[in-house]
């Protein structure tokens, strides 16, 4: 490969997805001549010429992609769309299937694999032989097929409705005039197609499985859920069905449903990894990490190359702090990023190394494989003139959750006058006094979590939001998807993903210069802005309760050093349980104060404790509180936070300081890696911040054993607490951001 071939590369994908085909094609053109194989080019070269309808050039630039790189799932379903154009059905109907067996989850493979089934004659009414249809109603539909294949559907309506004027029961026209009607957002239309083809054919599982989807589509759950439930009845092997089923149950909430929903279709199919993976996030919810591990484990089992299965059983092995292979795993993950393989998800990065340029990559090929390139650009360079500037903070979190206690009352103090601001909740509610807070905060408040994302989109773009702030990132509730239609001038993201979003629709990240320092934004596809404090706000209204509650309340000894670390499970790894267990066995008589998550993790580092050579009872697990006042007021009782690395606490470093509770915080280059360091250089209490992991422990060991040095510190913390110098006011935090958004 030529040295230039990568820079060429990456501005005809540019060019591409900004709609200069051209100039796109120019430049993939001189990445051919001199790499003749070169799969990125020639894939977009297909794509391009199936655009112009140039389906058999296309075919020639997608043949040799799928024999070069004969598991990349979505060049098989490009060759099967090119070929079904083509005509050529049996063709595209074994590339589909390879397609669908490569990646299960590939999106529009299963509907594109149905119409080509519908065009080849596969799929009929019971008794009804291809030798007796009509033909001139069978040319209809070939003819309307064929049109639905190049999106023209408009045309294949006209054709089916003349094929259906002669044969109003022809199962194959009442199915293809559904798909067509639902592609122009004809649904209820659409659906009563989907019904008339599953009374003909009462036997195709395909008809009610369409009808299903359509009930799902127009938010008819309990209906869809029944047609769902007869496609199953029909032909039990369908397994679409079960995990299109499931996916609807989680959306409604019948979270336990959608988990048996998943089970029984791994009964049907044992080797379907894509309800493997469902059961594997439906179990992590339910905090059964140790059973969310054997789901993943069997995926990989299936597919030794399912996508971001290592990352999903990393992180699953993580949250119940079980450490097998973690060393050959984490190895793994990172080859494979460094390969381009899809091995590893946006946030599970953040757990296993601080490398900034990694992260990166990783955060590019999830959000390029998730996302992919943008269909719609609903804004296209239009001036406003608004009095006060329109901002749209969009998230899931407007509710009790991190991002939400520390948003609010920044969101609460900006200049209603300068500013108009619409909240987008993409979440569920909670009914909480922090959900209402938000209600009343925003000028405007849209619940969009059942809101399509186009439809959202086009409602942003026609209420002329200025400044669109997405606070999910890769999250979950995120609806990264509607900004990926473009429907503000500018499009940024803030607090709620600690990193890139990777995507070249987001304009901008909101950081600080401890974070993202000044030499280092080429991590990062956004451009950066800074605010001049650590990015992370705070409610200076939620402060700890005035009464201290007693160690012996929460099984701590009266006497002795307290070392506390409230992070969650998944960013304890063992580099850092070993420097925690050095601690212990260092400083007699002291104890490790843990957050009880789930009962797998405490057993895990019991038996890694043992390991160490530490007695387990000096671990002790704190439960859950229901005032967050009294949760920062037991901080009190410990002598030191020990953060976690390379993901750091955010929240609960900032709950530790406000609590007066000093903190030892290890920076690395990653985001994730240095919030913790921000918050102490804000704090101006930097003599616990460390570079490295021995100075880490260094320094940790020294507070714990030197009076001096403990109160010391422990004093500056102490004086800027009392003196009202951090955290910044919510005023102050707000102008901040104010100041930042005027200048866009």
């Amino acid at each position: 490969m030529s040295k230039a071939t990568p820079s060429l590369l990456e501005k005809a994908l540019a060019l591409q997805s900004a709609g200069e085909t051209d100039a796109a094609q120019n430049l993939y053109e001189q990445v051919l001549k001199s790499d003749g194989k070169n799969a990125v080019a020639l894939y977009s070269m297909a794509v391009m010429a199936s655009a112009r309808k140039d389906f058999e050039k296309a075919l020639k630039f997608i043949k040799p992609v799928t024999l070069s790189h004969p598991n990349f799932a979505q060049a098989h379903l490009a060759k099967s769309v090119i070929l079904f154009n083509l005509g050529q059905f049996d063709e595209a109907l074994m590339a589909a299937e390879k397609s669908i067996h490569l990646e299960p989850s590939l999106q529009n493979a299963q509907a594109h694999l149905d119409t080509v089934k519908v065009a080849k004659g596969m799929l009929q009414a019971q008794g009804q032989r291809q030798e007796t249809i009509n033909p001139e109603v069978n040319a209809l539909t070939q003819q309307a097929i064929a049109h639905q294949g190049q999106g023209q559907h408009n045309e294949a309506i006209a054709l089916l409705n003349q094929a259906l004027a002669i044969e109003p029961n022809f199962f194959s026209a009442l199915y293809s005039l559904g798909i067509s009607l639902g592609a122009i957002g004809q649904k209820m239309t659409a659906l009563d197609c989907f019904i008339k083809a599953a009374d003909v054919a009462p036997h195709l599982p395909i008809g009610h499985f369409a009808k299903a989807q359509s009930y799902a589509d127009l938010g008819l759950a309990d209906d869809a859920l029944a047609s769902f439930d007869k496609t199953i009845e029909v032909d039990p092997t369908y397994t679409q069905a079960y995990t299109n089923k499931a996916a609807l149950l989680q959306a409604i909430n019948r979270h336990h449903d959608a988990l048996l929903a998943l089970i029984a279709c791994v009964e049907v199919d044992p080797n379907n990894a894509l309800a493997y993976e469902g059961q594997g996030h439906l179990l992590s919810q339910f905090k059964q990490f140790d059973l969310s591990v054997n789901a993943f484990k069997r995926i990989l089992e299936i597919d030794p190359n399912y996508s971001y299965a290592e990352g999903h059983l990393m992180h699953a092995r993580l949250s119940c702090c079980d450490w097998t292979d973690y060393e050959e795993s984490r190895n793994r993950i990172i080859d494979g990023i460094r390969a381009g393989k899809k091995v590893c998800g946006a946030m599970t990065i953040m757990s296993i190394t601080d490398d900034a340029a990694l992260a990166r990559q990783c955060i590019e090929t999830y959000a390029k494989h998730k996302y992919g390139d943008p269909l719609f650009k609903l804004w296209n360079g239009e001036k406003y003139a608004h009095r006060r500037k329109r901002i749209a903070f969009i998230s899931a979190d407007f509710r009790i959750h991190p991002v939400g206690y520390l948003l609010i009352e920044m969101i609460e103090n900006f200049e209603k006058e300068k500013f108009e601001l619409t909240g987008v909740f993409t979440g569920t509610p909670d009914g909480s006094d922090l959900w209402k807070r938000y209600r009343c905060a925003f000028d405007h408040y849209l619940d969009a979590k059942n809101m399509p994302s186009l439809d959202l989109a086009k409602l942003l773009r026609a209420m002329e939001i200025d400044i669109a702030i997405d606070l999910s990132g890769h999250t979950e509730g995120t609806k990264l998807d509607v900004l990926s239609h473009r429907p503000a001038p500018v499009q940024m993201t803030y607090l709620g993903f600690p990193g890139t979003l990777g995507l070249p629709f987001i304009d901008y990240l909101i950081a600080d210069p401890r974070i993202i320092p000044l030499e280092s934004p080429q991590h990062y596809r956004e451009k950066i802005l800074y605010l001049p404090h650590c990015y992370l706000p705070r409610d200076t209204s939620v402060v700890p309760s005035s009464e201290t509650p007693k160690r012996s309340d929460f099984d701590l000894p009266e006497k002795g050093f307290v070392f506390c670390s409230f992070n969650h499970d998944y960013k304890i790894n063992p580099p850092m349980f070993k420097i925690w267990m050095d601690l212990l066995k260092e400083v007699a008589g002291s104890v490790l104060w843990l957050m009880k998550l789930n009962e797998t993790a405490e057993a895990n580092l019991t038996k890694e404790a043992v390991k160490h050579g530490v007695d387990p009872s000096r671990l002790v697990y704190a439960t859950r509180v229901p005032r967050v006042e009294d949760h920062l007021a037991r901080y009190r009782l410990a002598n030191l936070f020990l953060d976690t690395f390379p993901y750091n606490g955010h929240t609960t470093a900032g709950d530790a300081l406000s609590a007066g509770l000093p903190v030892a915080t290890l920076c690395g280059s990653s985001f994730a890696s240095r919030v913790a360091g921000s918050l102490m250089h804000d704090i101006g209490v930097k003599d616990l911040v460390s570079d490295n992991l021995q100075q880490y422990h260094d320094k940790a060991l020294l507070f714990a054993t030197n009076q001096d040095v403990r109160s010391s510190i422990e004093n500056a913390l102490r004086n800027k607490l009392a003196e009202k110098r951090w955290p910044p006011s919510s005023i102050a935090q707000a102008d901040a951001l104010q100041t930042i958004l005027k200048s866009m």
